[in-house]
């Protein structure tokens, strides 16, 4: 009989002897984490305390066991006796297994070994398990199961649940920023007639009543800047957004993303507001400035080191590429290596030039500033440099976090821009080039005041404070192929 046939049976012995397995709630005074730090108090008090969670232990002496439980926010031990509970209800325990939920009610005390313990006075079945848990050692080792199972993965692992806490906390950090300086939170269609504001391939889907095919949404962008449009002014969305790519340890088709806009504001004022969200979280999370990631100390102290694009590209490659051709950039990148597509534009070996001999070298907080005008299709032009946008990414670690731009919002030079990707796509077969939103230009027409835009990848920034490796270890549920 395996141990799950063998839980069905005691499943089935607990409902004979009129236990209900599943009942349907249970009266908390207090979490595990509570018990430890009022151990005190309750003590003195002799307070009778009610507390819950999974059998993660349990050790028999005959007559009396011992248990740990654990509950969302730590784990706790449990004292049952015979004599407490009478021997008929005592002996219910025999059909508890590791893995159960369970309650419990008494007070608590320390044992000789100093473990803060509740003496269980009563004791109720919550849930009973049918399978076992991984063996604590060697159950939860393969990532794979760990993000296929994450259900298991947090059971098991302390850290794990420890990520996904400060997830939560960096979200609300960043929310507190953004709301003190007077932005509002607003959603956006998923669902979109028309995709747009980013380089990718969208998802698509279809709509019966309204006959129509529709496409799951890239980024929020146009549809934030018609709200600046309409006369909002300090704008942001915390959201889900899809793109139809490749999954590494940095992508995922599904993807949570901050967007933010501010009207009468540019990139340098973005800037700004970039330094101020990532040191006000990490003294949330360390109280420091500084915060570890994979063996490197990183500072966010404020201001955080510039470098334009073409000079990166020029201290790298050892020339200046900025007025160069697209032929000579790809001579360039043959020089080094590097794999391109041939139908790859002047813009795209650029960037990928820089993102394989540049980016992975920028280990401290930078901003990379001034990218190509044909890289940047929603970025205005730069004020010194008519060839160059005002857009720049924050790059940590050597990992791009986000995208930023002094927004575009001339709408005749932006259908020019929008027409040259459309040139790309039939001319070049570059299939994520943006695409002509006429709404969105209909829009701008009505006119859209000067404005600074933010996109941060917040599954990326939360592997920074996180020290994670991969975008896996920071998203629940991440997309992954068939087993």
């Amino acid at each position: 009989m395996d141990q799950r046939d063998e839980r069905i049976r005691k499943l089935e012995r607990l409902k004979e002897k009129k236990i209900q397995p599943y009942p349907y709630n249970f009266k908390l005074t207090h979490s595990t984490k509570e018990i430890h730090e009022n151990f005190d108090s309750l003590s003195s008090q002799k307070e009778r305390v009610r507390v819950a969670g999974r059998i993660l232990s349990i050790r028999d002496h005959g007559r009396s066991t011992f248990a740990h439980i654990l509950g969302e926010k730590g784990r706790l031990q449990i004292y049952l006796k015979e004599d407490r509970l009478g021997k008929e209800r005592y002996s219910d325990i025999r059909l508890f297994d590791i893995g159960d939920f369970i309650g419990v009610s008494g007070e608590v005390f320390r044992t000789q070994k100093g473990e803060v313990t509740v003496l269980g006075e009563e004791v109720s079945l919550l849930a009973k398990s049918l399978r076992p848990l991984p063996e604590k050692w060697h159950g939860l080792k393969d990532k794979e199961l760990r993000y296929r199972r994450r259900y298991l993965d947090l059971i098991m692992n302390e850290k794990s649940r420890e990520v996904f806490r400060r997830r939560s906390q960096i979200i609300q950090v960043t929310r507190r920023v953004l709301e003190n300086k007077g932005f509002i939170e607003v959603e956006t269609p998923v669902l979109q007639p028309q995709y747009g504001g980013a380089f990718a391939t969208p998802f698509t889907t279809y709509h019966k009543a309204l006959d129509n095919q529709l496409y799951l949404r890239i980024a929020d962008e146009l549809y934030l800047k018609r709200l600046l449009v309409g006369g909002f002014e300090r704008v942001y969305e915390i959201s889900k957004d899809f793109r139809n790519e490749g999954i590494d340890t940095h992508h995922q088709p599904e993807f949570t993303q901050l967007e933010a806009y501010q009207a009468y504001a540019d990139y340098k004022d973005v800037m700004n507001l970039v330094e101020e969200i990532f040191l006000e979280v990490a003294r949330e999370l360390s109280g420091e400035e500084t915060v570890p990631y994979q063996g490197k100390t990183l500072s966010f102290s404020q201001p955080w080191k510039r470098l334009s694009f073409f000079q990166g590209l020029k201290e790298s490659c050892g020339e200046d590429l900025k007025g160069m051709n697209e032929e000579g950039v790809r001579k360039v990148c043959a020089r080094f290596g590097l794999e391109v597509k041939p139908n790859a534009s002047r813009g795209k070996l650029l960037d990928q030039l820089f993102s394989e001999r540049v980016q992975p070298h920028l280990i401290q907080p930078t901003f990379v500033l001034d990218h190509p005008k044909e890289i940047s299709p929603l970025a205005k032009i730069h004020r010194e440099d008519k060839e160059l946008v005002e857009r720049f990414e924050p790059v940590i670690a050597g990992l791009e976090i986000g995208n930023a731009f002094s927004e575009l919002n001339d709408p005749l030079d932006q259908r020019e821009r929008f027409l040259e990707q459309t040139r790309l796509r039939e001319e070049k077969g570059d299939e994520e080039a943006q695409v002509l939103d006429e709404d969105f230009l209909m829009a701008l027409e009505y006119g859209m005041p000067p404005t600074g835009g933010l996109g941060l990848g917040i599954d990326r920034m939360v592997m920074i404070f996180t020290d994670s490796p991969s975008i896996r270890d920071v998203i629940l549920f991440p997309q992954m192929r068939k087993e």
